[in-house]
């Protein structure tokens, strides 16, 4: 079996070492570094469900090979919260109850911090746009988009007040940009 060397970081952690060619990221996260927010279900790029953010960008863990993140800053469900303090994005899915059985709910929160460092003050529709290769079979999409809805929110206020959140959606929306 061929393997090739990454380096890059998880969730703000260095990561150095050999990884298989054919290995996705998804199997990287949860095997081998025991990351098991990111979950797998359709393994084709069409549920949602193993978003993670590549370089700010979303992209499927269950298709995209591990070896392709040399070099990268990957961020997954773990990385969200931050010394104990979850993230904005976390709290109102809880706050709008936008979650029932969980399993959707990893992919559905990178994907809308991936949208809100992109468009700090979404309308509902494009919530609903961003969002619409995600899959949810218990909640229904109303509480997710009133969850990202108030996010947007909350994160808005904080970064009128200068907030750690709020600064690191600024630079992830600066990074996106660049990219």
């Amino acid at each position: 079996m061929h393997a090739s060397r990454v380096r890059g970081t998880v969730n703000g952690v260095a990561v150095d070492r050999d990884v298989p060619n054919r290995l996705t990221l998804a199997e990287f996260l949860r095997d081998e570094l025991g990351l098991t927010g990111t979950k797998v279900s359709c393994e084709l790029e069409v549920c949602g469900v193993c978003t993670v953010l590549v370089d700010g960008r979303p992209v499927s863990a269950c298709t995209f090979l591990a070896v392709d993140i040399d070099g990268a800053d990957v961020l997954t469900v773990e990385g969200l919260e931050r010394d104990g303090e979850l993230h904005p994005v976390q709290e109102a899915f809880i706050d709008e109850f936008a979650f029932q059985c969980g399993y959707c709910t990893p992919g559905f929160l990178m994907m809308s911090v991936a949208l809100l460092a992109r468009n700090p003050a979404p309308s509902a529709d494009e919530i609903k746009e961003y969002l619409d290769g995600n899959i949810c079979r218990c909640t229904g999409y109303r509480p997710i988009v009133q969850a990202v809805l108030t996010a947007a929110e909350r994160l808005r206020a904080g970064a009128a007040s200068g907030t750690e959140e709020a600064r690191d959606a600024r630079e992830a929306r600066e990074a996106s940009d660049a990219g």
